[in-house]
């Protein structure tokens, strides 16, 4: 039977540790590298709900996205969040394993996986970050046939999984739009190289005001205007990888060791209200 360390190995090979930023938090997290392992539940975020998915589920491996201890720590007392999840995989006998920037960088990683979500096919990475030109974060695709960046949105929302944050965009609905770039998650760092590489489009997560605002004042390159911006969900944005990653795991043990994809929304946002459209209501009238 496989072991965890094991399992780790073929994560590991996947998404090389040596990738993450210096900041972060990736690796076994709690966890017996010598137990055995014959499920695994792979998720975007190591929180209550999917760790209860796991422990139901009978998995013996939580393999997530983002940290659970992210930040330093002096300890994880069972009577405060953190330590009360960390202690919850302990009893249930479930280790916890991240692959969180190293995962960013790979080839193939989480941007791949938005990217074949998004059926875009990848010609590299937006911000490259070695010689072969393959590691980096997002990535840089031409869609089959050009359209216009109003249908690009529809894709998105199509695509990705259903948030209350839903799909939004930046940008004149009827612009055409071919050669787009993508980096799941927070990916407004790369917006001046989104830019430089002459999209037509950037797609990512959780952008914010005043960038974007800047963003779109830019004027791109000489011959291309600014890329247009399409916003979606952080959680929706990284949830293909998980498919990505189960997979990793399931080619690896060819049925020794099953791995599968947690579809539980854990975005933190939970209600969204539309608003008329009209920028003519003055409420003070």
């Amino acid at each position: 039977m496989a072991t965890l360390g094991d399992v780790i190995t073929a994560l590991e090979t996947a998404y090389p540790p040596g990738l993450a930023e210096a900041w972060d938090a990736v690796g076994l997290v709690c966890g017996d590298p010598a137990a055995p392992v014959s499920r695994v539940l792979v998720a975007v975020d190591p929180v209550e709900e999917t760790i209860e998915e796991a422990v139901e589920g009978g998995a013996q491996l939580l393999v997530s996205h983002h940290p659970l201890l992210l930040r330093g720590v002096h300890g994880v007392p069972a009577d405060q969040p953190k330590g009360r999840l960390v202690h919850r995989l302990i009893t249930a006998g479930v280790g916890l394993f991240t692959a969180h920037t190293n995962a960013d960088s790979a080839d193939p990683g989480v941007s791949d996986a938005l990217a074949a979500a998004l059926g875009l096919p990848v010609t590299g990475p937006l911000v490259p970050r070695d010689p072969t030109g393959r590691l980096g974060l997002g990535r840089i695709g031409e869609l089959p046939e050009p359209e216009t960046l109003a249908d690009f949105t529809r894709r998105a929302a199509a695509a990705l999984p259903a948030t209350a944050w839903g799909v939004r965009a930046a940008g004149d609905p009827d612009r055409p739009v071919r050669r787009v770039a993508v980096c799941g998650g927070a990916g407004d760092s790369a917006l001046a190289d989104a830019i430089a590489a002459g999209v037509d489009v950037y797609l990512t997560a959780d952008l914010r005001h005043h960038p974007a605002s800047e963003h779109l004042l830019a004027g791109g390159i000489p011959g291309r205007p600014t890329p247009a911006l399409v916003d979606v969900a952080h959680w929706a944005s990284e949830h293909p990888w998980c498919a990505q990653a189960a997979a990793v795991i399931n080619n690896a043990f060819r049925g020794n060791v099953e791995a599968s994809v947690s579809w539980r929304r854990t975005d933190p946002w939970t209600l969204g209200a539309g608003q008329p459209e009209s920028s003519e209501r003055n409420p003070a009238q």
